[in-house]
């Protein structure tokens, strides 16, 4: 094949975008949108519900006290104020709704938690301008992690618990589990619930939103969980589908599936406080198969699309607590997908943990793809002890499209570590723009199948592999503050470029390959 050579003081490396056969992506329910992260550069989905200063937000007194069971289908109007005292159970076939702009306050000395058993429903369908508020039952400035218990969902979808039920965690009667895919326990759109999560037991906790074998038919939509005292969302099996999540400032983990959980996520971002961990060790994912890692059906296969993860070390400087451990644990035989998403700011970046996952890995079982991790403080990847599986290389495979930066400042996000008011949206000429797994192929589509660069790291020369004709390309090559250095134009690509970079000082660059469908970028590191 015919060699074009080009020789070049920096260089950088190729972030491909287009195409998946991983069946589990193509799924109708995912916006093919050509974007990684939560947001694109135009629409912000946080405003107008959400709420960046819970702990100083006057609500008003409550003025009714909810307490036992709920037997009877009840309607909670938005012109009282509501207040959990204890377990509050709604029963086997009663349906609480509540109104769009309603208030619920938990009791703090009891622990007031919402518990929707299996074949009840909750109806909490807010709006934007009305979202329905779970909040502490504390005065304002005196509100902490686990004021109160959370709310709780258990439907009749499958688990992979012998038996296929289980008793929800964390103190509650209710089991969760059945045989029903297709169950619906309601409506949670345009929610908050601020200030959950109770430890009623060691290792056995309330979550912010627990879902306990929740099946599909169940809506969850717009739904904020800030400051929980435990784990923002947790799955325990079932398959109910989300979008549009956040999680603020949460003490253990963000997002933790187990038990089986198959259900599909898109659109979720987490912002983490410096201070603020859990003894166990906070991460944004864990996710196991169950709790000793066995190899129980249905295996949790979980699909994760589009998250923007902002870790508690906003610079190199912020010191964080020590119990905050990796952006993505993923253990205990876990067959989760991750894809579109960004991470940033973790003390460790991803941790394959264990010979099951590791095999997972291996065979397209676990996922990662599209993904990109920046500013991690440790290492971005760790295995278990005595494990030779390589992380690194499995994570950089060519087609998997992911990347790792030393510093989020080129990815050009607007704001997102402003706590009062964040903006996670991104600038107009971010990388991340037309750089998702999504994005379709023609004929002279730029994509990880026709174009692959090598090696990475590079010492000496790097080679970019053009597999078929492309008509017009454009080459730039950009340093790590995203300034262009290079700029060039070329016609009728079907060679190897090769581009000397032995003099090039160690560091990372960027390369983008752009032509009128699309951009390819990612970070390349020179040794």
């Amino acid at each position: 094949m015919k060699k074009t050579s080009i020789i070049l003081i920096l260089l950088a490396m190729l972030m491909p975008l287009i195409g998946y056969s991983q069946p589990s992506i193509n799924d109708p329910f995912f916006d093919q949108v050509s974007y990684r992260g939560a947001f694109d550069d135009q629409n912000d989905w946080t405003a107008g519900w959400a709420n960046w200063d819970a702990q100083n937000t006057n609500y008003p007194a409550a003025t009714q006290t909810i307490s036992g069971e709920i037997t009877a289908n009840t309607t909670w109007t938005s012109d009282k104020v509501y207040l959990l005292q204890g377990f509050v159970y709604v029963v086997n076939g009663v349906t609480l709704t509540i109104q769009p702009g309603t208030i619920i306050r938990g009791d703090k000395n009891s622990k007031g938690t919402l518990i929707i058993e299996r074949g009840a429903k909750l109806i909490a369908e807010g709006t934007a301008n009305e979202p329905i508020v779970f909040t502490s039952n504390q005065n304002a400035g005196s509100r902490n992690y686990g004021d109160w218990g959370g709310v709780v969902l258990c439907g009749n979808a499958k688990i992979n618990v012998p038996g296929g039920e289980a008793q929800i965690e964390g103190g509650p009667r209710s089991y969760y589990g059945g045989t029903n895919d297709n169950d619906n326990s309601g409506i949670l759109k345009y929610v908050r619930i601020e200030f959950p999560g109770v430890p009623f037991q060691p290792d056995k906790e309330i979550n912010g939103l627990t879902m306990g074998g929740v099946g599909k038919n169940t809506t969850i939509d717009y739904v904020q969980v800030s400051y929980s005292g435990d784990d923002a969302f947790e799955w325990f099996g079932g398959c109910v589908n989300a979008k549009h999540l956040i999680t603020l400032g949460t003490w253990d983990d963000d997002f933790d599936t187990d038990y089986g959980f198959s259900g599909m996520v898109q659109y979720a971002v987490a912002l983490r406080e410096p201070t603020i961990a859990d003894q166990s060790g906070s991460n944004a994912f864990e996710s196991d198969n169950d709790a000793s890692g066995s190899t129980n059906t249905p295996q949790t296969s979980a699909v994760f699309s589009n998250v923007s993860i902002f870790g508690p070390k906003k610079e190199t400087t912020t010191s964080i607590n020590s119990n905050y451990k990796r952006a993505m644990h993923l253990r205990r035989n876990t067959g989760i997908d991750i894809y579109n998403s960004i991470f940033i700011g973790w003390q460790d970046g991803l941790m394959i943990d264990g010979s099951a996952c590791e095999s997972n890995a291996t065979n397209g079982i676990l996922n990662i793809k599209y993904v990109t991790m920046a500013a991690m403080a440790g290492n971005y990847f760790t295995t278990a002890s005595g494990s030779t599986f390589e992380i690194r290389p499995w994570f950089f495979t060519a087609s998997f499209n992911n990347d790792t930066l030393s510093s989020y400042a080129p990815l050009l996000i607007r704001d997102p570590y402003n706590y009062s008011n964040p903006d996670f949206r991104l600038q107009s000429t971010s990388p991340l723009l037309n750089n998702s797994g999504f994005v379709g192929i023609d004929e002279n589509t730029l994509s990880a199948s026709n174009i692959s660069l090598y090696p990475n790291p590079v010492s000496d020369f790097l080679n970019i592999h053009f597999g078929k004709n492309i008509d017009k390309v454009s080459i730039q090559i950009l340093d790590i503050m995203g300034r262009i250095l290079y700029n060039n134009e070329l016609f009728n690509v079907n060679d190897d470029m090769i581009i000397n970079t032995s003099n090039m000082p160690a560091g990372t660059y960027i390369i983008r390959i752009i032509n009128d469908k699309n951009l390819l970028q990612k970070t390349f590191i020179k040794q």
